[in-house]
């Protein structure tokens, strides 16, 4: 797995271009180089008008992937109460205005963490790659320039999730979301472009099934894990009930706490 990426600055650049490149330079440790000297191959992070993107030097015709929580489409689903009719807030549990404290243990661009957001739950990502890091973090800064109050429910934090969910500090956490990638046999359209790239640098979750236990452990009310309807469930370990779609299930473990 690549631990870093070189961080690249658009040819025509601002000085908030500028600005923001040192910023994600020096706390993530990227190695920061020129635009004439981005790579010709392999993957690099790019600053452009603002937005931290990831782009594959091979497909020069594929835009940058970005964290954008604020994307019309994402606004106009929060704006409609679709979120509730979302099968990841049917499966965390979420009945009325509950305020519940989420714990999102792979994040991935983070979208389904926004979609517990904006239904009214505080939501902690966990991500241990630097790099996904890096683009959910812009992902936060970006939102909070629009809005500071979605923005303020969401925090990140860097780290293996089976680690971090052992020694997990502050208030408590209501429900755990686990979503590991899972391996795409096939190469098609219908595998997003975002997946295929994430599973280029960073592999699938070979150790996902490590994620249940702590989850367990610390989750008050609830563990929900998505899987492939194809999959085995996570750890062998049978929950207490599933939510099926088309092509995914949630499988919930109820958590029973003394």
């Amino acid at each position: 797995m690549l631990n870093s990426v070189p961080l690249v600055i658009a040819q025509h650049s601002t000085q908030d271009d500028t600005s923001l490149l040192n910023s994600i330079g020096n706390k993530w440790g990227f190695p920061v180089v020129s635009h004439s000297e981005k790579p010709a191959e392999g993957f690099y992070l790019q600053i452009q008008n603002g937005v931290l993107g990831l782009a594959d030097a091979s497909e020069k015709k594929v835009l940058p992937v970005e964290v954008d929580f604020a994307s019309p489409a994402s606004l106009y689903r929060k704006q409609h109460g679709g979120g509730r009719k979302e099968p990841i807030v049917k499966a965390i549990g979420l009945k009325g205005n509950e305020g519940w404290h989420v714990v999102d243990a792979t994040p991935g661009l983070g979208r389904d963490a926004f979609v517990l957001v904006s239904v009214g739950c505080k939501v902690t990502m966990i991500e241990r790659s630097p790099i996904v890091a890096a683009l959910l973090e812009d992902g936060i800064r970006r939102l909070a320039l629009s809005f500071p109050e979605l923005a303020a429910k969401m925090s990140l934090q860097h780290g293996n999730s089976a680690e971090v969910m052992q020694y997990f500090t502050g208030e408590n956490v209501n429900a755990i979301y686990l979503d590991p990638m899972f391996p795409h046999k096939k190469k098609s359209a219908l595998v997003k472009k975002e997946m295929r790239l994430f599973q280029q640098l960073l592999g699938h979750d070979a150790d996902a099934d490590a994620l249940l236990p702590p989850a367990l452990k610390l989750a008050t009310h609830r563990v929900v894990v998505k899987r492939p309807n194809s999959a085995d469930v996570l750890a062998g370990e049978k929950p207490s009930m599933a939510i099926e779609s088309k092509k995914h299930r949630f499988d919930v473990y109820l958590c029973q706490k003394p």
